[in-house]
């Protein structure tokens, strides 16, 4: 028998120990162990959870039981959660969690507590999707080329209705977060910083890289307006939050922002709520991973197949699947070396000449322009979407800066990056 400790009895908790009572047959045979919950963790004793296993307000109750084999963190947070977590491992438990921000900034040094204790995390990037597994075992054979992946649902629903239905941003989030899609303060993920955390944890597995949210580049999706929208679907593209983890030369770069990707593109048709991310191997090619990356249900069906995993006899190898350095000599690329096409949105004034200032600041950044169109706005005021050929980021902020200089521009430039 394995015994379980749930510290962290909410959402994603309560369906854990909902689905191992419910499904406790073909877990039972898939491990070849039953598996029970022995304690879960709250803060809160009074209020009335659904589930049928003794509950405690103390966390030492479960670190300090003897017969706890595995510890199942779902308590949200980094600090505090780490804390636990590492009491966990000291302590000689198996460790399963479901947390992206304690991963994204403790992943390296948990990892040498843990040693060669089991410590599973599935469940902490794109919730059912089983992307940790396949990067970590399945394309172990491979050097993994790039990472594109659309990880936070509540962006990638925000952004499908504002293209699919015309409706500008700000209705979209308030209908997110009436339907529970969305928190009360959503910056977490309209922000981008939910997916870079999950970004952050599938690059260290792919490529070694260890980097903080704070090394990054992380822009979120609230300056996006219908005139993007049409700008995309007139040209064949659809807008996304991608997270990108690329390797170039000897470097990897890692980024998070809305970006127009080509219609025809397999990422590009995750819609909704759905999450969807797309890997490249110098061997396998491209594989595609899809399905729901949040809610109870799909969150407790990844830590359950890691608790599953554990039960069925430990672990091989340590919890980012490598001894010893990963492609040893990769560096994370600086932000501002990126190198991308790009979209600019710029509210100018409608008279002659503007267009001649605007094209001598792309020139004087040695950025060439692909496509540009023009859209009558309100009194003496016009809107000019355009595309440029690949250039350096440090060349299109500089330029950026410039724009916004130009007395011709009425407000600050809007710019999204293009993926092929």
């Amino acid at each position: 028998m394995i015994r379980v400790g749930i510290v962290g009895v909410g959402t994603v908790g309560e369906s854990v120990a909902q689905i191992l009572r419910a499904n406790r047959d073909i877990i039972s045979a898939r491990a070849g162990k039953e598996i029970v919950v022995r304690k879960g963790v709250v803060r809160n004793l009074s209020r009335n959870r659904n589930v049928d296993i003794p509950l405690t307000d103390d966390v030492n109750e479960v670190l300090d039981d003897p017969e706890i084999d595995i510890v199942v963190e779902l308590m949200g947070g980094v600090e505090e959660p780490y804390a636990v977590v590492k009491k966990a491992l000291e302590r000689g438990k198996a460790v399963v969690t479901a947390n992206k921000a304690l991963l994204a900034y403790h992943r390296y040094d948990l990892q040498e507590v843990a040693g060669e204790l089991p410590f599973e995390f599935e469940a902490s990037v794109a919730g059912g999707i089983p992307i940790i597994k396949a990067l970590r075992e399945g394309l172990s054979a491979n050097h993994i080329e790039s990472i594109t992946g659309i990880i936070n649902g509540t962006a990638n629903y925000i952004l499908t209705k504002m293209m699919n239905e015309g409706v500008d941003f700000g209705p979209v989030l308030e209908e997110a977060q009436e339907l529970g899609y969305a928190e009360a303060d959503p910056t977490f993920d309209i922000g981008g910083f939910d997916a870079a955390h999950k970004l952050l944890i599938l690059a260290s597995i792919a490529y070694g890289i260890d980097a903080k949210p704070e090394d990054i580049l992380i822009e979120g999706i609230e300056q996006i307006t219908q005139a993007d929208i049409g700008f995309a679907k007139e040209f064949g593209y659809t807008i996304k939050l991608l997270g990108i983890a690329k390797k170039v030369g000897s470097f990897v770069e890692l980024r998070v922002h809305p970006a127009l990707v080509p219609q025809g593109r397999m990422i590009a048709k995750v819609d909704g709520v759905m999450n969807g991310i797309s890997v490249i191997g110098d061997k396998v090619g491209e594989t595609m991973y899809y399905g729901p990356g949040a809610g109870g249900d799909a969150t407790a069906s990844a830590v359950i197949s890691d608790i599953i995993a554990i039960a069925r006899g430990g672990k091989s190898s340590p919890m980012l699947g490598f001894k010893r350095p990963l492609e040893s000599g990769l560096e994370l690329l600086g932000r501002e070396s990126v190198v991308s096409k790009y979209y600019l949105r710029l509210e100018v004034e409608d008279r002659p000449g503007v267009l001649a200032k605007v094209s001598r600041v792309m020139g004087e950044q040695q950025i060439s322009i692909e496509t540009m169109l023009q859209k009558p706005g309100s009194g003496e005021s016009a809107s000019l979407l355009l595309a440029t050929h690949a250039c350096e980021e440090r060349s299109m902020q500089e330029a950026l800066k410039a724009l916004f200089e130009l007395q011709s521009v009425k407000e600050r430039p809007v710019m999204i990056r293009m993926e092929g």
